[in-house]
């Protein structure tokens, strides 16, 4: 259980995806202007990194491992990922247009979105067992959630701000970005990890 819980607050705040390994940088900026498109987008990656970490790992177990295609994880990997967005995506158009609309053109671009492939190549790479890599996944997720929602934050707290002319626009964005990524490595050692 130890072991568990160590993985989850590892993936959420030491390795988080966004501010310390660099993935998933795409829907980070672009979705990251309203709380509430992140929210939305943060959901919809928990649901597609969690459900992909599992079908990975049992692609992987079940199918590559024992017919000796492990060279085919990657391909592999994407059509499980890329099937699971387009899910989400239909859910989303039906029963929450606003919500899908909202995340226009960042929602498809979670088949392309490296964090999702690196969760599930990180779980091959690290031998987790299918429990330690569905924790892995969602605690993953569940931290790009978090960059996602605090980084929100200080994008609709610097609307507000009386910003240079020179650094206005994704100059400050990215500035911001820096500092609250700084910030998360602080947690590093915080673990022993």
């Amino acid at each position: 259980m130890k072991e568990i819980i160590l993985i989850a607050v590892s993936a959420i705040l030491v390795e988080n995806f966004v501010l310390t390994k660099f993935l998933g940088i795409c829907p980070f900026l672009g979705v990251s202007k309203k709380s509430s498109t992140a929210i939305g987008m943060g959901g919809a990656v928990v649901f597609v990194m969690t459900l992909s970490s599992i079908v990975t790992w049992s692609v992987n177990e079940y199918l590559l491992k024992p017919y000796d295609l492990a060279y085919l994880q990657t391909i592999a990997f994407i059509l499980v990922i890329a099937a699971l967005v387009q899910f989400v995506e239909t859910v989303l158009k039906k029963f929450m247009p606003a919500l899908y609309k909202a995340l226009g053109i960042y929602l498809p671009l979670i088949t392309t979105n490296c964090a999702v492939l690196g969760a599930a190549l990180l779980n091959m790479e690290r031998n987790y067992t299918l429990v330690q890599a569905t924790v892995f996944g969602f605690a993953a997720a569940v931290g790009f959630t978090l960059a996602l929602i605090l980084f929100s934050g200080v994008r609709e707290r610097m609307e507000t701000s009386d910003i240079p002319i020179a650094f206005q626009g994704l100059p400050i964005t990215l500035i911001a970005a820096a500092l609250v990524s700084v910030a998360f490595v602080g947690f590093s050692g915080l673990f022993g990890i």
